[in-house]
């Protein structure tokens, strides 16, 4: 049976913030390392080898990054999509991690996103799209498109000068390793309003939206 794509309209998405942290778990899962894709976005945002942190540690340094069940906190980290309309009863469906491209310190190391572009990694009026995360039952359902969409409206509102996105490219018939595609696909970017500014390597793209200085 074919799943039934959920539209943007029928999405609320908010500030991880104002979403509790037994809704974003829904969405993660809770699964104990060394399952790969549970690492709860700490990929780039760790100096550390992402697989020499606990499970326990991941979600620790997510919650606290997050800060959720706090809507009035000065910082967060990241969207969050319910299914519904808000004040109606809602369901966890989806995140996306976004913000200052300075925050992502390991994504400094990635050489795949770095090569041959000349930017300032310092430039923190830069924001990133690093991460998406959508919940069992709930994927291949449009949902990563919405949070797509919304990271840009978020970003140029909170300041930021320019969004870049680093989409994996997946060629037909190629076989995708496990959580190749967090990163999200160049489609999913295109749809949003991103554009192609660099390819450092065969599969990799760097896409970006700049934002008009006085608009």
């Amino acid at each position: 049976m074919t799943a039934v794509p959920i539209t943007a309209e029928q999405l609320t998405i908010v500030p991880a913030n104002e979403a509790s942290w037994a809704d974003l778990q829904a969405i993660f899962g809770v699964v104990d390392y060394p399952d790969p894709g549970r690492c709860y976005c700490q990929r780039y945002k760790s100096e550390a080898f992402i697989w020499s942190m606990s499970g326990v540690e991941c979600r620790r340094r997510l919650r606290e990054q997050t800060n959720c069940d706090d809507p009035s906190a000065a910082s967060t980290t990241g969207l969050v999509a319910y299914l519904g309309l808000a004040g109606a009863e809602r369901e966890p469906v989806g995140w996306v991690a976004v913000e200052p491209r300075t925050e992502y310190t390991r994504l400094w190391k990635v050489r795949t996103v770095w090569s041959g572009r000349q930017e300032d990694k310092a430039d923190d009026s830069v924001w990133a799209v690093t991460c998406f995360a959508t919940r069992e039952g709930y994927r291949k359902r449009g949902i990563t498109y919405a949070l797509a969409a919304a990271t840009v409206g978020y970003a140029r509102k909170n300041g930021a000068r320019a969004l870049e996105a680093y989409p994996m490219i997946t060629p037909p018939g190629k076989e995708i390793t496990w959580g190749e595609l967090h990163v999200g696909s160049r489609q999913v970017f295109t749809e949003a309003g991103f554009t192609e500014v660099h390819r450092p390597s065969p599969r990799r793209v760097v896409m970006r939206v700049d934002f008009p200085e006085n608009a």
